[in-house]
């Protein structure tokens, strides 16, 4: 077997076992290295899988896994930000400094990771932030909407910072804004639309970057 079609079976599993999830870039040199052998066979592999329609390429920046129709992303993100919204404006009441404590040490790690930006790992914490917020919603037909909503979306992108990095920043912001609103005892309908705003402007941001799959 070729050494180019070792990388193709190794790169098409990860793909198809959803390791490379939509957008997740694919640096032919950390590939080349993990399967110890030079640039040339990998760059012959992702040919080949963008020929298949896997993989699509964008210069000035290279080899990305193949992203879904990008209305469906935005129809994904428009919907959670609806139920995660009304997920956390109606736990807002529920929650206690501990929780806002906690959701707050969260959000200092997402500053952290700022300098150094890993736009998946950014991802995963962000995820853990807004759980602090709407877990303690007691509407479980809510709840479950909220966590399909967000196992649909890590299916359709596999890190929304990777396209909008800048977004992070304020991002961050806005989270301290609604710790803000729910310790200040905000009506709930006020905390709700903090939430909802939060999660459509990021989408907002995504549709309005200059470069578009």
């Amino acid at each position: 077997m070729s050494k180019s079609t070792l990388a193709y079976d190794w790169i098409h599993r990860r793909i198809t076992a959803r390791e490379f999830g939509p957008g997740y870039r694919l640096v032919l040199g950390d590939i080349a290295r993990e399967l110890d052998m030079s640039v040339v066979p990998v760059r012959e592999a992702i040919r080949r899988l963008e020929a298949e329609g896997l993989v699509t390429f964008e210069h000035n920046v290279g080899a990305r896994v193949a992203l879904v129709d990008q209305s469906e992303y935005v129809f994904a993100m428009q919907t959670l930000g609806v139920v995660e919204g009304a997920a956390t404006g109606l736990a807002a009441p529920h929650l206690t400094e501990e929780d806002l404590l906690r959701a707050e040490e969260v959000n200092q790690r997402l500053t952290a990771l700022l300098d150094h930006f890993d736009p998946h790992q950014f991802t995963r914490v962000n995820q853990e932030f807004h759980a602090v917020l709407f877990e303690r919603c007691e509407n479980p037909h809510l709840l479950d909407l909220v966590h399909r909503g967000w196992t649909r979306l890590s299916g359709l992108r596999d890190s929304t910072f990777d396209f909008v990095p800048d977004r992070s920043r304020e991002s961050v912001k806005e989270h301290a804004d609604i710790i803000r609103l729910i310790r200040d005892g905000a009506d709930p309908l006020e905390v709700e639309l903090a939430a909802r705003n939060h999660r459509w402007r990021t989408v907002n941001a995504y549709l309005a970057r200059p470069h578009h799959e």
